[in-house]
């Protein structure tokens, strides 16, 4: 989009990656952790790209490194330039330990004065920081960053049979797909501790775990710890996640907490009834009873309930699913381009 309208579009991030489709990527050395000293090393390469290169518009995300920026861009502002952070799920939430609202909260605060605009991606969210935040900042909501319905969308029973005959399913596995980072946030063990307390009652039922981590190697020691590897699969990183959600029965989280849930939605518009923990993000997503269910943070109990119902019931799985797919319409893509560009058309006085 800003290509097209001849602007000159610049990535900066801590890997250098070929991104299609930019004019340069800046490799500035980022770091996630909030006590790491590497954010003065990083402050000092970002400031002097941005005061270097004249920039109309910033668009930071992820939260340190939209701290870092837009402290740094404070001379640039002072010139014009517009800063824009999209919070991808503050670390402060209601239910969030006390020592995030210790850390996080004062400092998104104090830092939203820093910004010309600042984008959430949740109700609670956007509640929040409209309240609380910078009275001279905008604030917007939006859905997300966009699902491409073109590439997610459910198939046939036939085609879901040739998928899962190629990964070695058969047409009678129960599958139920995590796509997640192995990491604390997204809470893996959870799932291995339901399946050693209740895998017994569904023989045939196999979670599917995708993607990679930090954790990976001590929930898959776990697993094969407690001889659970029939029922618990990892398969890795996947650049076929499509196809994954496509050949699956339902789509699951047990994350402790998520901005909104991205894969969530992909699988969804692959006609995927979805369970996920009760979590601000996942209340964007599931309605209770009809797309889904949402369960109790921790409560293997009441994942099994629900999951028992879903097991058991085809056509409730074929009912939620086809309103899981409606749900997902209001995450698509081109909804998402549309509501991005008239925000930016407001720091940009309607060039796109």
């Amino acid at each position: 989009m800003f290509k097209d309208a001849g602007f000159e579009v610049h990535v900066a991030c801590n890997d250098n990656d070929e991104i299609p489709g930019i004019d340069k990527n800046w490799l500035v050395p980022f770091v996630r952790s909030p006590f790491s000293k590497g954010h003065y090393k990083a402050f000092t390469v970002l400031k002097e790209i941005i005061d270097n290169e004249n920039f109309t518009i910033i668009h930071c995300h992820t939260p340190m490194a939209s701290l870092l920026t837009r402290f740094a861009a404070k001379n640039a502002r002072n010139n014009g330039t517009k800063v824009i952070y999209t919070a991808h799920g503050f670390h402060f939430f209601t239910g969030a330990p006390i020592i995030n609202w210790l850390t996080y909260y004062p400092i998104e605060l104090y830092a939203s004065r820093f910004a010309d605009g600042i984008i959430t991606i949740n109700r609670e969210d956007f509640v929040r920081i409209k309240k609380f935040g910078n009275q001279k900042t905008k604030y917007f909501a939006t859905p997300g960053v966009g699902v491409d319905s073109s590439k997610f969308f459910p198939v046939s029973e036939s085609e879901k049979a040739t998928l899962r005959a190629k990964l070695g399913f058969a047409p009678d596995d129960f599958l139920i797909t995590y796509a997640a980072e192995f990491i604390d946030r997204k809470n893996h063990k959870f799932l291995v501790n339901f399946v050693k307390k209740y895998g017994s009652l569904y023989p045939n039922l196999k979670f599917l775990f995708c993607g990679r981590g930090v954790l990976l190697d001590a929930i898959k020691a776990e697993v094969e710890h407690l001889n659970l590897q029939k029922q618990i699969v990892f398969l890795g990183f996947r650049n076929d996640i499509d196809a994954i959600f496509k050949m699956s029965d339902l789509g699951i989280s047990s994350s402790k907490q998520e901005g909104l849930g991205l894969n969530l939605v992909e699988e969804q518009m692959c006609g995927l009834p979805i369970l996920a923990t009760v979590d601000r993000g996942h209340k964007e997503i599931v309605i209770q009873g009809e797309n889904g269910f949402l369960y109790k943070q921790g409560d293997l109990d009441d994942l099994n309930v629900h999951l028992n119902k879903l097991y058991n019931d085809k056509a409730l799985r074929e009912r939620m699913g086809a309103q899981a797919i409606k749900t997902a319409a209001n995450f698509e893509l081109s909804n998402c381009l549309r509501e991005t560009k008239i925000i930016y058309n407001q720091f940009l006085n309607n060039v796109l």
